[in-house]
Parts: structure tokens; C-alpha cells; sequence
């Protein structure tokens, strides 16, 4: 490789992103023929002066270098993210506007996971999210934002009102059923006009059975939902105060969530439980764990029980387990 100047260098990686855009330092290494080592030590040169800046999404375990002003670009790498991150990224793309007291807590946090991508502001003191190459100009009001809507799905058809001519249309045949029933006696008339009279249509009938069973419904799943937030937010807050970093969620249900996360950059797998840690708990823990192969944490309301405790004990000072024939 032949010996290059340090300002050429810097001009042709400059050049590479704006002909490229967003790239991983591999991409840049190869343009520039230099190894990895070599071409981070110019990329954060490039940062420092505030020619490049860094993405917020991790590629493995890279950030993604850009110009300032490529970051509509970013989209390319979209197919990077994962899980929750993934959801939350195509629920924002399509709807362009979220209300975050309206998600459920998973994709509130991915939401402020993907920074790039979800842009947080208020209107009337609450939150909401618009999608990175959105302007904020174009949110109309929150009862028009959906709250989890499916991903592709259609908008529903409105049915239109009838239009004048079949207004009229109405008028003329009602006008003309009661002339015909004129002219017959005044028994068949009555006995005629019940039954020509047409029958309402119960779209709007209190009674009807679908709207009365969907109240409680909802009020039991907002309740839940609130339910769920509270537990979520308290367990981010101990992890806060423990400097442990959500990086996942894998799974989020009524009674425990189950996370990864980082602490001293190593990662774990962590279970928060609404109740105490039984046995049982460690186990489903522990084979969750062998599965990702991770070393686990489990969170608990309350200390261990007893036997729990004794159960946890006796295995640190088993050495081996035999059989005997």
C-alpha cells in the first residue's frame, strides 16, 4: 500500500459518505484501503471536528458515521433493528404521529429506543411521537392518531349518506303509498300501513347486545394497561438507580417482564416478577437463560421465601451429584 497523505485520506473518506451516505467503518476502510484500526482513528478525528456525527443505532456493535444532514438516510439500516425496536419503527412509519400514553409500555420504550428514528413532543402536556421525516407542522389532533394499530392494515371504509335524487326518490314512493292506501277502507288502511311501514333499522339501538358487552371490556384492559405501566416503570426506575441499561425486551406480560440488558457492558438476561421468587421461577429463569446463553437476574415484590432461600444456599455448596448402581 502506498504511503498516502493524512489530508487526502480525510478528503477521500469525506467524499466516500457523500457519495455512499451512512456507513459502518468497514465500509470506509475498504474505500480507502486502510485497515479498521487506522480509518476509525481519521473517522473519530472526523467527530471531534464535528465533520461526521454518530447514529444512535448500533449496527452489532458499531454506531453508523453520517454527514450532518444524511440523516433521512439512515432508513437503509432499518433492517438492522429488531424485537420491539422493529415494531415500534414500522408502527411509527406508517401512522407518522403516536400518542405515547396509548402504547402499550413495550413499544414506549422502544419508541425511546430508537432515537433516531422517533422524535418526542408535546401538545396539551402529552407526549407524542412523529416519524423522523415528518415535520411536526403536519400533526392534525390526537383523537385522529391510533392507538396500536396493525401494521398494513387498510382504514376502514366509510359508508356514504344517500344522495339527493334517492332522497327524493324516498319522498315520492312514500308519498304515493299513502294515496294507494287512501282509496281502501279505512280497516285494510290501518292493517296496510302497518305492514308497508318500513321496519327501523336498530344501528343505533341502545340495547343492542355488541356495545353493551364492549364497555366493561375496555374498562378492564385500561385498567390493566394501567396496571402494566406502573410495573413497568418501576422496575425501569430500580434499574436506573442500579445503572443497569435496557437493551431488549423479549417478553412483557400481566405478571413479570422478561428484559436483557447491560450492566458493565456485559449482558444479562433479567425476569421481574409481581410476586416472590419461588423455586419454580429459577428454574423457568435458568433454562431461559441456557437458551440465550446469558447469566441471569430475577427480580422479586419482596424477599424470597424461606425454603427458597435454603434451596438457593444448598446448591452453592453442591459440588457433585452421583449415582449409585
Amino acid at each position: 500500500m502506498e504511503k498516502q497523505n493524512p489530508l487526502e485520506i480525510r478528503q477521500k473518506i469525506l467524499r466516500t459518505f457523500r457519495a455512499r451516505g451512512p456507513c459502518l467503518p468497514v465500509h470506509i476502510a475498504k474505500e480507502v484501503d486502510m485497515s479498521i484500526l487506522f480509518t476509525s482513528a481519521f473517522l473519530s478525528e472526523l467527530l471531534s471536528e464535528k465533520e461526521l456525527k454518530l447514529s444512535n443505532m448500533i449496527v452489532g456493535s458499531t454506531p453508523i458515521y453520517l454527514i450532518p444532514g444524511q440523516e433521512s438516510q439512515l432508513e437503509k439500516y432499518t433492517e438492522h433493528l429488531k424485537g420491539k425496536e422493529k415494531e415500534a419503527y414500522l408502527l411509527l412509519k406508517q401512522w407518522k404521529f403516536l400518542q405515547d400514553s396509548k402504547q402499550q409500555p413495550a413499544i414506549r420504550v422502544a419508541l425511546r429506543a430508537i432515537k433516531d428514528f422517533a422524535i418526542p413532543f408535546k401538545k396539551d402536556e402529552e407526549i407524542f411521537w412523529r416519524y423522523f421525516t415528518i415535520p411536526e407542522e403536519e400533526f392534525t389532533t390526537p383523537k385522529k392518531i391510533e392507538t396500536h394499530p396493525i401494521i398494513n392494515q387498510e382504514p376502514t371504509e366509510i359508508k356514504q349518506e344517500p344522495t339527493k335524487e334517492h332522497q327524493e326518490h324516498i319522498k315520492k314512493s312514500n308519498a304515493s303509498n299513502i294515496e294507494s292506501s287512501q282509496l281502501i277502507t279505512s280497516k285494510k288502511s290501518d292493517e296496510q300501513s302497518e305492514a308497508s311501514k318500513p321496519k327501523p333499522l336498530n344501528i343505533f339501538d341502545k340495547k343492542e347486545k355488541p356495545k353493551t358487552k364492549k364497555k366493561p371490556s375496555q374498562k378492564k384492559s385500561t385498567a390493566s394497561q394501567k396496571a402494566q405501566d406502573k410495573f413497568f416503570n418501576t422496575i425501569k426506575e430500580h434499574l436506573t438507580k442500579q445503572q443497569i441499561e435496557i437493551s431488549d425486551i423479549i417478553a412483557f406480560s400481566k405478571e413479570d417482564i422478561t428484559l436483557k440488558v447491560k450492566k458493565d457492558q456485559e449482558e444479562f438476561l433479567l425476569i421481574a416478577h409481581k410476586k416472590r421468587i419461588t423455586e419454580s421461577e429459577i428454574l423457568k429463569a435458568h433454562k431461559k437463560a441456557q437458551e440465550l446463553n446469558l447469566k441471569y437476574i430475577l427480580l422479586g415484590k419482596g424477599e424470597p421465601l424461606r425454603k427458597t432461600i435454603s434451596f438457593i444456599d444448598a446448591i452453592k455448596d453442591l459440588k457433585e451429584i452421583g449415582r449409585v448402581e
